[in-house]
């Protein structure tokens, strides 16, 4: 269940668009708190706020930041959205978002074709500037959609990714489906908004992936990360090219995830009837990556492709990017951001093709 306590804002640390971070006092002493401003408005400092301080004291990954539910300073706060689609539907904090399906209604009416355009599908949030990367530097002048789920953060403006990655142009569009909000288009489900990207957004390649804060259990089917094969599935039914993007590591110290991780193995080997494409680096991780793809049958379920290594991390910093996995950089975990980027490549061999 939820825990709420009041605070006092004492001064803003970030804001920007949908998002402020801001430093309160709480009795206990000081702490740090986030404040979705299309939710309940920008605060000041001396405003008295109610905040969860539910993930905080459950040690959640939130980097140890509550969120502020409400403002006390003021008696009501509106901001009217554009249309009459609701998200976060039946909790308070219900928003009416709008959805380019009714805003866009003219170029979606009947369409459900998304013409043999490739869909990337990332099992973690980190993955999707790795795979933006890769491509853009294989396809340049490919125009690039994003596609956030709700299998973690809801809010697009949470990621501190996105915005890095619209800044350094590797990401052209962004849409979130579902329960998630705050793209430059909101979308009702995933495959609507895979459809959308294509005929509204005008991309010639969809990454999907959820935003920050994967979830896991230690289970077989427990985890966030299983979305992967319905994601797969909704690019082949819709006439698109499926590619998944790979987890792996070898720094990673739980079992499960070494190599190939066992959320990779179980998405495309359980959760899937999609025939999807691969990517391998060529390299160091070759061997590995096609040994765990085997032992798990996937070799024969999928097609899988070999591709050049571009050098991701590289790729990253050159557009200013500091990217990290489960807290582990490129020096730590280098075969992570290989992989990863391999999708981006393949995906980019499609538009040639």
């Amino acid at each position: 269940m939820p825990s709420f306590r009041t605070a006092t804002v004492l001064a803003e640390l970030d804001a920007r668009p949908g998002l402020q971070r801001v430093e309160v006092a709480l009795s206990d002493g000081p702490g740090r708190a986030y404040v979705l401003t299309e939710l309940t408005g920008p605060v000041a400092v001396g405003d008295d706020v109610i905040v969860n301080t539910t993930a905080v004291e459950l040690g959640l990954g939130t980097g140890g930041w509550h969120v502020v539910h409400w403002n006390l300073a003021r008696d009501e706060w509106r901001q009217p959205g554009p249309g009459h689609i609701m998200k976060l539907r039946y909790t308070s904090l219900q928003a009416d978002t709008g959805a380019v399906e009714e805003l866009e209604a003219g170029s979606l009416v009947d369409a459900d074709d998304l013409e043999g355009m490739p869909v990337v599908a990332c099992g973690l949030h980190s993955q999707v500037p790795c795979v933006a990367a890769a491509l853009k530097v294989a396809a340049p002048g490919a125009r690039v959609a994003y596609v956030m789920t709700d299998g973690a953060a809801l809010p697009m403006a949470f990621s501190d990714l996105v915005v890095a990655m619209r800044k350094a142009g590797l990401v052209d569009v962004t849409f979130t489906a579902g329960q998630a909000f705050g793209g430059d288009h909101e979308a009702v489900n995933l495959s609507s908004a895979l459809v959308a990207a294509r005929r509204v957004g005008g991309a010639d390649v969809t990454i999907v992936g959820m935003g920050p804060g994967v979830a896991g259990t230690a289970t077989k089917l427990g985890f966030s990360a299983l979305e992967v094969g319905p994601i797969l599935d909704a690019a082949d039914l819709l006439g698109g090219r499926p590619v998944a993007t790979l987890r792996f590591s070898l720094a990673d110290q739980r079992l499960r995830h070494q190599g190939v991780s066992h959320h990779t193995r179980t998405a495309l080997a359980s959760a899937t009837h999609a025939r999807a494409t691969l990517g391998v680096p060529h390299g160091a991780w070759e061997e590995r990556v096609r040994a765990d793809l085997d032992a798990a049958g996937l070799s024969e379920r999928h097609r899988v492709v070999a591709v050049d290594d571009p050098g991701v991390p590289a790729l990253l910093a050159e557009r200013g990017l500091r990217v990290t996995s489960m807290g582990r950089g490129p020096e730590e975990d280098p075969g992570f951001y290989a992989v990863a980027g391999a999708a981006g490549t393949v995906a980019a061999s499609f538009l040639h093709s």
